[in-house]
């Protein structure tokens, strides 16, 4: 019997050592991974695949919120992620825009950040525009720089590989962070949206510019009203065009298959297209292209 008993203490003993796995939290080591996986959270920050959401402190009554898409690989990666800010434009959020954009797929493939900032009231202080951000005079600039540093201060995104998109409302906070930001913004994606503000970038920021030559709502030609309490026109899409592409210091605009782009200190795209004031199918992977060619 003694023997029987010993016999059967060795063979649990070998099945719980075989079932032990070489990670400490027992999940698989990521592909690519460095030999140890990240914790679940770094810094308070999520690390784990998916989308999750936050809050963040900016320092004036009440926080601000957003939804972070982390990719499969984070866990495993040797370093930090690079991070696009996803800005949604004005009458959504960030839950539509992240729906409508098409950068989680994106992300997921391509292993990089995704954080979908929630404006104020569906809008953002984009200057001169738009609704109740740019009444309150909410400092948007602010917040998303505040939301930048805390992802590159937690360790989980590059602080030289930092891009900001945005639609309409959103488009135009991401020409107003490439002017007014932190010197981090590598490089801007902006879809339906007109530059309405003084802009000194203070260093080259790369740009890639979208917009519908039937856009009604903000038109391509120029024209229209920049808010509801302010009836000056949009400025043409060729002024910012014009803008980046000087600020660059690049020459005339070559043709680039469906777009047109420029390189000088930085690189210019422009990608005109025939529809309205929409986020065309494919835009997430094309600014993508863009960015990390950049």
């Amino acid at each position: 019997m003694r023997r029987l008993l010993a016999l059967l203490l060795a063979f649990a003993l070998l099945c719980a050592c075989q079932a032990a796995g070489p990670e400490k939290d027992g999940g698989p080591r990521p592909p690519g991974g460095t030999g140890t996986a990240r914790p679940a959270e770094q810094d308070g920050v999520p690390t784990t695949a998916g989308t999750h959401e936050l809050r963040l402190e900016v320092g004036t009554p009440g926080h601000r919120e957003y939804r972070l898409r982390v990719p499969p690989g984070l866990r495993g990666s040797a370093g930090p992620l690079p991070l696009v800010l996803a800005v949604h434009g004005g009458a959504s959020n960030a839950e539509r825009f992240q729906g409508l954009s098409g950068f989680d797929a994106v992300a997921d493939e391509e292993g990089f950040l995704v954080a979908y900032p929630e404006g104020f009231a569906f809008s953002w202080n984009a200057g001169p525009c738009c609704g109740p951000a740019k009444l309150a005079r909410v400092d948007d600039v602010g917040f998303l720089e505040k939301l930048i540093e805390r992802l590159v201060g937690a360790g989980v995104a590059d602080p030289e590989r930092v891009y900001v998109s945005g639609f309409s409302n959103g488009g135009g906070m991401a020409y107003r962070m490439a002017c007014e930001g932190p010197g981090r913004i590598r490089a801007i994606g902006v879809v339906s949206a007109a530059l309405l503000i003084d802009c000194d970038p203070g260093r080259p920021v790369s740009a890639m510019i979208v917009h519908g030559r039937a856009d009604r709502s903000v038109p391509y030609e120029g024209g229209g009203r920049r808010d509801f309490d302010d009836g000056r026109p949009f400025t043409p899409v060729s002024h910012a065009v014009g803008f980046w592409r000087e600020a660059a210091g690049a020459g005339p605009l070559r043709r680039d298959g469906s777009c047109r782009t420029g390189e000088g200190a930085a690189v210019v795209r422009f990608c005109p297209h025939g529809g309205g004031h929409a986020w065309p199918a494919g835009t997430a992977a094309r600014l993508w292209a863009f960015f990390s060619s950049v």
